[in-house]
């Protein structure tokens, strides 16, 4: 029986078309393979909420390399994976962050915006969708990285809160970037978080060592199948 106090969620990032092989536009190698370990996941009772995320750009977003050199964002042309572009806040020109160029990818209602359909997505409770602000790069689940003020927030941690979580377990795509931000993001809001290493991958696995180490600084904990802190998810 779990302790008293412990009240799981677990968090499905970004496994959507686009971010999948063999046709998604920013597909992850191997991306779809974990695929069946995250229904395993989801077929848990253990769960206080099972929530899938979604990036849900809009056209015209600012992470899409194909838009700038022009209309909506001027200056030099940029290559996806290549480049990057510096994001100011657009209501505090003091705060600023850099971050790397994608290509097109989950524009909201296209079919690489959709849930692979491997994915037994009939038992989330909740969806949530990110990056639907155009101005902003938004890899966490939780928010955007601007803080001076918050441009973008999906409303992730109010409904953890609402529902008693304590602790949240992440897994999708991709490692590196969306699933990192969203367990550091997690941690910040005062929720212990766990990355399950078997049910990630990322867009550049050779950095995945260095991330790990520095998510772990960040206090999230990253932990296997074998590890007691996933066992105990199967047999409670």
């Amino acid at each position: 029986m779990a302790e008293s106090g412990f009240r799981p969620a677990l968090l499905v990032v970004d496994m959507q078309e686009d971010f999948c092989p063999p046709n998604g536009s920013l597909a992850v190698a191997d991306g779809r393979s974990i695929a069946p370990l995250i229904n395993r996941l989801l077929a848990l009772p253990i769960f206080a909420l099972k929530v899938a995320t979604k990036d849900w750009h809009p056209p015209d977003h600012i992470s899409f390399a194909s838009n700038h050199g022009g209309h909506p964002y001027p200056g030099p042309a940029k290559r996806p994976f290549l480049d990057t572009h510096t994001i100011t806040n657009p209501h505090n020109p003091s705060e600023s962050y850099t971050t790397r160029l994608w290509p097109v990818h989950c524009v909201q209602d296209t079919p690489g915006a959709e849930l692979i359909p491997e994915l037994d997505a009939a038992r989330f409770d909740h969806v949530v969708h990110k990056g639907t602000d155009p101005r902003v790069e938004m890899y966490s689940a939780f928010y955007d990285p601007l803080r001076e003020p918050r441009v973008s927030d999906s409303g992730l941690a109010a409904l953890l809160r609402d529902a008693g979580v304590t602790r949240v377990y992440v897994v999708g795509l991709a490692g590196d970037y969306c699933v990192r931000c969203t367990a550091e993001d997690a941690v910040r809001e005062g929720f212990e978080a766990y990355v399950i290493e078997e049910g990630t991958r990322s867009v550049d696995p050779g950095s995945w060592e260095g991330c790990k180490r520095e998510m772990e600084a960040a206090g999230v904990k990253i932990v296997g199948l074998e590890d007691e802190e996933v066992k105990r998810l199967f047999t409670e």
